[in-house]
């Protein structure tokens, strides 16, 4: 027996230290090591590289609504396989591995509060969900979030970040395509704003739809917004493109965009544009 066999149990006093294994976050794009207070109170944007990170609605919520108040809307149900589709999971059980993992139903998310004193709604889709993808239960919370608008008369602010249209529903996530034109055409009837915010990423038939469709379409910096990949274009057109040529800055410099607006700048931005839009004079927050 070794003598630290023989002094551990006189040494039984001193209590292992709980280290919390969340104490900090490397930056997916410089790979810094962050310390999480500093990166939290970044609104989740690298203080190294201004790297803006993917976050969740709630965290959006927060950020966007005056005072971090809002109010959670519901969204309606929808059928959860409506094909029975099975690749190499069940589809249903990927929807639950979802759920467990985000906290939420749906890759789709509505609140009701204010910006910049304004009532607004604001829909939020989440990439972490099956990465934002469009499916029949997303197409049905934008229509809703449309409808909450037009019962409220407010603004619809969406942020969009999604890999496309969802597969496992085939032709019925594409006419979610139409579905949502049809809902910002009422919008565009009742002389209300929408809005979209595009995040990292924003792609596919999200892209082909209401993610463009904006009276003002904002971005976050670097954010990658197309349709089909880089090399699919390049492969199919059998030319090089140029670097960038999908982020937000790119966009902005050929007329698709209207600003791209930093995190720190986002909601004092949405504030003052809802309250020019609704003629209310409501101040700009700070």
């Amino acid at each position: 027996m070794s003598w630290l066999t023989r002094l551990r149990p006189k040494l039984s006093f001193l209590q292992k230290r709980d280290t919390p294994d969340n104490l900090w976050h490397k930056c997916k794009s410089c790979g810094q090591m962050v310390f999480r207070k500093e990166f939290v109170e970044n609104l989740s944007v690298c203080p190294r590289c201004d790297h803006h990170e993917r976050i969740g609605p709630n965290e959006r919520f927060g950020q966007v609504f005056d005072a971090g108040a809002y109010t959670r809307l519901p969204t309606p149900p929808a059928p959860e396989d409506p094909l029975k589709f099975r690749d190499q999971k069940r589809y249903t059980d990927r929807i639950k591995a979802a759920r467990a993992s985000t906290g939420e139903p749906e890759a789709f998310a509505l609140a009701q509060g204010s910006v910049g004193g304004v009532p607004a709604v604001v829909g939020v889709q989440n990439f972490a969900f099956m990465g934002g993808s469009m499916g029949v239960a997303v197409g049905e919370a934008f229509v809703a979030g449309a409808q909450a608008a037009l019962a409220a008369r407010s603004p619809y602010i969406v942020f969009t970040a999604a890999g496309g249209a969802r597969m496992q529903e085939g032709i019925l996530s594409l006419m979610q395509m139409p579905r949502s034109t049809v809902a910002i055409a009422e919008l565009n009837e009742a002389a209300l704003p929408y809005i979209v915010v595009l995040t990292d990423p924003t792609t596919g038939g999200v892209t082909a739809s209401y993610a463009m469709l904006g009276d003002i379409q904002i971005a976050e910096p670097n954010a990658l917004i197309g349709f089909a990949g880089q090399r699919v274009i390049e492969s199919t057109i059998r030319e090089k493109l140029p670097e960038g040529f999908q982020r937000a800055e790119y966009l902005l410099d050929h007329g698709m965009l209207d600003m791209v607006v930093h995190r720190r700048d986002l909601q004092e931005t949405l504030a003052r544009l809802v309250g020019n839009l609704m003629r209310t004079g409501a101040p700009a927050a700070a």
